[in-house]
């Protein structure tokens, strides 16, 4: 009962009008390429999503948006209030709680929520990918895991990273 679950903060949000608050933040140009060329490399990468989660903040939506532009419309996406500012345990309660039908998930928030996340569930086997993202996780990164057993029973150490990609590795 293998399960994918990718794990991505949003892209880079401008900082030209520094009047608009934190939550309503929308993407930099820079940002719109790496979301765009990230969702190239998903629909690549495979499993797609069955599911997103993704942070109602507008620069979450619009990464979102951009990334599904090239996977197609019969993903099912869920805006969650509760996934801004998310710590990663409160992420791995959202995780946990996600029906075992769903076999593969895309989750888009924030750091630190994200790489915390990600700190907690990977395993020790790969300890090069896991001090990667120890050293940081940066907007548009896309971790990829391979769970084992039921989403209620993901804990620490219990995913294998199957994929780290940096949009810096993307040709933009």
């Amino acid at each position: 009962m293998t399960k994918s679950l990718c794990v991505m903060r949003h892209a880079k949000s401008s900082w030209k009008d520094l009047s608009v608050p934190d939550f309503e933040r929308p993407l930099a140009r820079r940002g719109e390429r790496a979301a765009r060329s990230m969702g190239h490399w998903l629909k690549r990468a495979r499993p797609l999503p069955e599911l997103i989660l993704c942070s109602t903040a507008t620069r979450a939506v619009q990464t979102c948006q951009l990334i599904t532009e090239p996977l197609g419309s019969s993903i099912k996406v869920h805006f969650e209030d509760g996934l801004y500012g998310a710590s990663g345990t409160a992420l791995l309660m959202r995780l946990r709680a996600l029906p075992d039908k769903v076999k593969s998930v895309l989750l888009i928030g924030h750091n630190p929520g994200v790489q915390d996340l990600l700190i907690e569930l990977a395993s020790e086997d790969d300890p090069a990918r896991l001090d990667e993202v120890r050293a940081g996780f940066p907007t548009c990164a896309v971790a990829t895991l391979r769970v084992s057993g039921h989403w209620s029973e993901l804990g620490p150490s219990s995913a294998c990273v199957k994929d780290l990609v940096m949009p810096s590795t993307l040709s933009l």
